[in-house]
C-alpha cells in the first residue's frame, strides 16, 4: 500500500518507519528542505518539498495511486485545510490530526471522519487501560459492513431523534451535548450542535455524508488565525 504524509512530524517518522518496514511505500510533503535533508538519510522513502496544504503540491505526490493521505503537520488548521484539498483530489482515504478540540466538530461537520487528537486518544487509552477494560472490545463488535457515523446536528434536525429525516437505514447510539455523554431514548430531543452519533449499513454512508457534510467555505472564518503548534513541524 501506499502512504502520503503531510508534515515531516515526529508522529509521521513514526508512523513512516513502522510502515517501511512493513514493506509499505512512503512519500512525505514538507516545506522545510533542511528537514527532508535530515530525514533522507534514515528513512528510505518519497519526499516532496512544498506546502502540502495546495493542491499543485499535492498532485505530485500521485493521489490517484495512492491509500491514505496522513494530514500530520502541527497546525490544526493547516491539516484541515491539506485534508479537504487531498479528498477533493481523490485520496481514498484521509486522516486529519488536530491538537485543539474544539476543530473536532468542525471536522465531523466538514466529514473528515477519521479525525485524530493524540493527546486524547492517549489519556482515553490510559484512563481505560486504569479501569482494566478491553481497549479493543468495540472495534471488535463493529464487524462484516457495519459502520459507524457521526454528525452535528442543525436547526433543522432538532427536536425528537426518532423523527430526524435520515436517507438510509440507522439507528442511533449515542449522542454529545457540550462534551457530554447522552444515552438517547426515543424522546431524546436533539438540539443544534449536538453531535448524533449512529450506526448504519456500510451502502448508506455516502448518502449520509452527503446528506451532513457542509462546505469549507462555511467555516472559512472558523480556521482563520489560528497558532503553530510549537512542538511539531509545520507542513
Amino acid at each position: 500500500m501506499r502512504a502520503v504524509f503531510i508534515g515531516a512530524s515526529s508522529l509521521t517518522v513514526m508512523t513512516a518507519d513502522i510502515l517501511l518496514k512493513r514493506g509499505h511505500e512512503v512519500v512525505i510533503v514538507e516545506s522545510n528542505k533542511e528537514r527532508i535533508n535530515e530525514l533522507s538519510k534514515d528513512l528510505d522513502c518519497g519526499f516532496v518539498h512544498g506546502d502540502g496544504t495546495t493542491p499543485a503540491i499535492q498532485r505530485e505526490t500521485d493521489p490517484e495511486h495512492s491509500d491514505f493521505l496522513f494530514c500530520l503537520a502541527g497546525n490544526d488548521q493547516a491539516n484541515i485545510i491539506a485534508s479537504l484539498v487531498g479528498r477533493s483530489l481523490g485520496f481514498p482515504r484521509v486522516v486529519t490530526k488536530i491538537v485543539n478540540p474544539e476543530f473536532e466538530h468542525i471536522c465531523v461537520e466538514l466529514g473528515l471522519e477519521e479525525t485524530i487528537i493524540p493527546a486524547g486518544t492517549m489519556g482515553r487509552y490510559l484512563a481505560d487501560k486504569f479501569a482494566g477494560r478491553d481497549l479493543l472490545e468495540l472495534s471488535g463488535m463493529i464487524k462484516d459492513e457495519a459502520r459507524v457515523f457521526s454528525f452535528v446536528a442543525r436547526p433543522e434536525d432538532e427536536g425528537p431523534l426518532e423523527k430526524i429525516v435520515i436517507p438510509g437505514q440507522l439507528h442511533p447510539i449515542c449522542l454529545y451535548r457540550d462534551h457530554t455523554f447522552i444515552l438517547p431514548d426515543q424522546d431524546t430531543e436533539v438540539k443544534t450542535e449536538d453531535e448524533v452519533v449512529v450506526i448504519t449499513h456500510q451502502k448508506f454512508l455516502a448518502q449520509l455524508k452527503d446528506h451532513w457534510t457542509v462546505k469549507k467555505e462555511s467555516h472559512q472564518s472558523s480556521l482563520s488565525g489560528g497558532q503553530d503548534n510549537p512542538d511539531e513541524t509545520p507542513a
